[in-house]
């Protein structure tokens, strides 16, 4: 997933980047689990530019995790669409139809497999008879349409099957399946906030809540940019993240809130009077707010830097020590 997000938060990448993430990706994405091999075809699913081989990889996985890449992904090729078609599962070729935009070479294809997987079952049918079942000789089975009919009714129920199929990705297009905006992290993205959070590292932190999100890097900044923690608490609360390690996140990324209360803490405070059903509600909206402008905004980084040291220490960074020697050396060269 650190890889994931640091491809696409290249906005041009060059050939060389391609080239480099499809080398680093072919054996990440093959020794992950289920788990993080569809959070990655998520993501990717996003992403505008993504390489012929990982497009081709990530839809030729099963189709529990291939799903959504072939449904939502815009950077996939038409090259790439018709040799999966051929070479998977028909759940994938549904998969395919639900796309909003098919160009007739795919439409082709996909009507081509499915008169292939129509014949299959007619051409074994015969195989399956059992001696013992009677062969009927009335004249009227016995009589064979000529061979000019039977093309003409083929070539009918080709352009019927063109017909079904187009109908069915304008429906899609025209009315596209509602998923649900928010839903539960995993433990992976679980992991990484907690990481990222221990460690002080405050823009992977915001890329990181942003994928469980299923939001623009935008929207992750902005939540963590209000100090006071509130928007974080109504995140972390609608995620159902665990109250530990709420507790932990908050007090990690605002010291203050680890300030003590009598037999309590701010954060403390801060999580018991925060509200489930309101939380998700506010961050819903958001989300339906981020989608909505997402799309023709322009993301520039708010946040500086990650640094090393511990993010509770004031004053630590090797910038201000170096200026305040020099500006020290300055004054005595001056006397």
């Amino acid at each position: 997933m650190a890889t994931v997000t640091g491809f696409e938060g290249l906005r041009h990448p060059r050939k060389s980047d391609m080239k480099q993430f499809s080398e680093l990706f072919e054996p990440l994405f093959l020794s992950s689990s289920d788990e993080a091999r569809r959070q990655a075809a998520a993501a990717l699913s996003q992403c505008p530019h993504v390489p012929e081989t990982v497009a081709l990889q990530i839809g030729s996985a099963p189709i529990s995790i291939a799903a959504i890449f072939l449904t939502r992904s815009t950077s996939i090729d038409d090259k790439t669409l018709v040799a999966i078609i051929r070479s998977q599962s028909p759940a994938h070729s549904t998969a395919i139809t639900r796309r909003e935009n098919l160009s007739p070479q795919v439409v082709d294809t996909l009507v081509e497999r499915c008169q292939t997987l129509t014949s299959m079952p007619q051409q074994a049918k015969p195989a399956q008879l059992t001696p013992s079942e009677p062969v009927r000789t009335d004249i009227t089975q016995a009589a064979v349409m000529p061979d000019g009919d039977t093309l003409r009714k083929r070539q009918l129920r080709e352009e019927e099957l063109r017909r079904e199929l187009k109908a069915l990705a304008l429906a899609n297009r025209q009315a596209p399946t509602q998923l649900p905006l928010l839903q539960p992290i995993d433990d992976l993205h679980e992991a990484l906030l907690v990481r990222f959070a221990r460690g002080g590292e405050i823009n992977l932190f915001a890329s990181s809540l942003a994928a469980a999100l299923n939001a623009s890097p935008l929207l992750g900044e902005r939540i963590v940019l209000d100090v006071s923690g509130q928007q974080l608490a109504a995140v972390l609360h609608a995620l159902t993240l665990d109250r530990a390690d709420q507790l932990f996140i908050l007090q990690a990324l605002y010291p203050h809130l680890g300030e003590r209360l009598g037999g309590t803490t701010r954060a403390d405070v801060l999580i018991d009077t925060t509200d489930p059903v309101t939380s998700r509600e506010r961050v819903e909206a958001w989300l339906r707010a981020d989608r909505y402008t997402g799309e023709d905004t322009v993301h520039e980084p708010h946040l500086a830097a990650d640094r090393t040291a511990d993010p509770r220490q004031a004053n630590v960074r090797p910038a201000d020590i170096q200026h305040g020697e020099t500006a020290r050396k300055r004054r005595s060269f001056g006397r």
